[in-house]
């Protein structure tokens, strides 16, 4: 998988969190839950982040925590039910992606296997960044997004 290693500032967030199997199930989350509630805090065209909070390999489905988040300025005043976090500054690896939900953990797979391989892969979160024009192939179920992973 290509990537490149960028240093990312921190970032401020609004999240919601999601609690049960990885995959196509967080894309129901996102539709259903996620997006209504962004929308309805106008928190539209804003660079997303989703943080997977528990390694899917190591953790029961049921008890895997992925974090929904939306980019906010210091200022802004967040409200129940959702929750503030700062995604870290750092050096990251960052791949690019392109499927649909159901790819998305075969993708991180394969990107954590060849950071672990080439001896990159630090310890910290790991995060899926959209941009602020993201936008889902509504025929196909495909999107873009990019793959982050702390590196050394």
């Amino acid at each position: 998988m290509e990537y490149e290693v960028k240093e990312l500032p921190a970032v401020r967030v609004a999240y919601l969190r999601y609690k049960g199997p990885f995959g196509a199930p967080i894309g129901e989350f996102w539709k259903e839950v996620f997006t209504p509630w962004q929308k309805a805090f106008g928190l539209v065209n804003k660079v997303t982040y989703g943080v997977a909070q528990d390694d899917p390999s190591t953790t029961p489905p049921e008890q895997c925590r992925y974090d929904a988040c939306v980019e906010v300025s210091a200022e802004y005043p967040i409200q129940e039910p959702a929750k503030e976090a700062t995604i870290p500054a750092g050096r990251y690896a960052v791949a690019r992606f392109k499927g649909t939900g159901d790819q998305v953990p075969q993708a991180w797979g394969e990107f954590f296997g060849q950071l672990h391989a080439e001896g990159k892969a630090d310890a910290g979160a790991c995060f899926e960044r959209y941009p602020a024009d993201y936008a889902m192939d509504p025929a196909t179920g495909v999107f873009e997004s990019e793959l982050c992973i702390p590196v050394k």
